[in-house]
């Protein structure tokens, strides 16, 4: 049985995957796609070529916190909540 990541946001792999589960998850949407790239600044050949950078994935975190619905409606789709979403993100700006 898998640990549930709220009780592994402390590791750096588990943390990765949780912010790379929300970008793929931010970028199923076509609106919300274009916002998180609008917002960061990012352009698509930046995002792929930065995908493992804690700054990168704790932007794509900040992206989901600054509105709650989309924020909630991600950590429903990845089945964990959205506390723990928030908490990835802090740890991934401390890295």
């Amino acid at each position: 049985m898998r640990t549930p990541l709220t009780n592994r946001i402390g590791d750096p792999d588990a943390v990765a995957a949780l912010a790379l589960s929300a970008l793929a998850w931010v970028l199923s949407d076509d609106d919300r796609a274009g916002r998180l790239l609008t917002l960061t600044g990012l352009a698509p050949g930046d995002l792929r070529e930065r995908l493992g950078e804690p700054a990168v994935l704790a932007a794509v975190l900040t992206y989901l916190e600054s509105y709650e619905p989309d924020l909630v409606a991600c950590a429903d789709d990845l089945g964990t909540r959205p506390e723990t979403l928030v908490a990835a993100r802090a740890t991934l700006e401390h890295a």
